[in-house]
């Protein structure tokens, strides 16, 4: 009996300090770089994925144009990591390809964002860019001056979730991720707050049903329909849209809007300086890059921000206003 009860405790002894031991480890683990999350998070696209990519992208341009345009595609992320980021770095390129519109380099080096080799580029897409660091001053004031003087500016989902110590990338990007209550798995209604504006003509005029992960944003950083020609909004009017307002998840998230009515709002446009912007939260989910709808939302809005496609960019405050399409009562 003294024997059962000595390796009785030896093993209790042995359990406490290996998981001691683990907890340390755990607790002393330095955070993984971004390559090594590059490694772990983007895959591959697979060829099934890229047949449906090719058939989802539009046959020919909304808007005509002679020149050739080349677009920087960056895409590193110094946060979450989103695994569709390799789904729109081939899916924007072969875009390019097939309307033979433009050229696309891919990048995730911050060298990139120099003053002399922005020269050869007519727009920046930041693809799910996540809390990115830029550590030369000078990087931040090449995209400025880029946008400034008469060039793009994409942003596709989570560069919304970007420019955190970055007050003017912030300011210029038009809002800074305070949450998602509705995620990745969801379907959820969307209106149209401009029918017939030429950045929306990929819906036809109706509010539509999306699966995709939609962001709220921080009300001191959203720049607000005074700055923004907000045309896309999540469709409030639908339960299963509002009712996740209320979810106990997002509760923090939550405190920082005032009680009442709440706008959520998906694209919006901007012109900034002489440039131009585009931003549209759609993009989380892979399988949005062989939406044909988004593509083309996608389309416009990359031939807007190149200056090929010409679009009213008044802010929603100062603008016309018109009737919201909304979307069917269901999917």
């Amino acid at each position: 009996m003294k024997t059962y009860h000595a390796l009785l405790t030896l093993a209790v002894t042995l359990s406490l300090t290996l998981g001691s031991q683990l907890s340390l480890t755990a607790q002393n683990k330095k955070p993984k770089t971004w390559e090594e999350q590059k490694a772990e998070r983007l895959k591959p696209v697979t060829n099934e994925e890229k047949e449906k990519i090719a058939k989802s992208i539009p046959n020919q341009l909304t808007s005509a144009t002679e020149k050739k345009r080349k677009l920087l595609i960056f895409y590193r992320c110094e946060g979450f990591v989103h695994p569709a980021i390799s789904t729109a770095n081939y899916a924007i390129p072969e875009m390019g390809k097939k309307t033979g519109s433009f050229t696309a380099d891919v990048s995730d080096d911050y060298s990139v964002f120099t003053q002399d080799n922005l020269k050869q580029y007519d727009a920046i897409l930041f693809n799910s860019t996540t809390h990115l660091k830029f550590p030369d001053p000078q990087q931040r004031a090449a995209i400025l001056d880029f946008i400034k003087a008469g060039k793009g500016i994409v942003g596709i989902h989570a560069a919304g979730d970007c420019f955190h110590n970055w007050k003017e990338g912030a300011a210029l990007m038009g809002g800074l991720f305070s949450g998602h209550p509705w995620t990745a798995g969801g379907t959820w209604a969307f209106r149209l707050d401009e029918p017939k504006h030429v950045l929306n003509q990929a819906f036809n005029g109706k509010g539509f049903w999306h699966q995709d992960e939609i962001y709220q944003y921080q009300p001191t950083t959203f720049a607000g329909p005074e700055n923004l020609r907000i045309i896309v909004s999540l469709d409030m009017s639908k339960k299963i849209v509002s009712e996740k307002l209320a979810d106990p998840k997002y509760a923090n998230h939550n405190k920082a809007f005032k009680p009442g009515k709440r706008e959520v709002p998906v694209t919006w446009l901007r012109e900034y300086g002489k440039g131009r912007l585009f931003y549209t939260n759609f993009g989380h989910n892979k399988q949005t890059y062989w939406s044909p709808t988004v593509m083309q939302h996608y389309l416009d809005g990359l031939q807007y921000a190149f200056g090929d496609l010409p679009a009213d960019a008044t802010p929603s405050a100062k603008a016309n206003k018109v009737t919201p399409a909304l979307a069917p009562e269901k999917p």
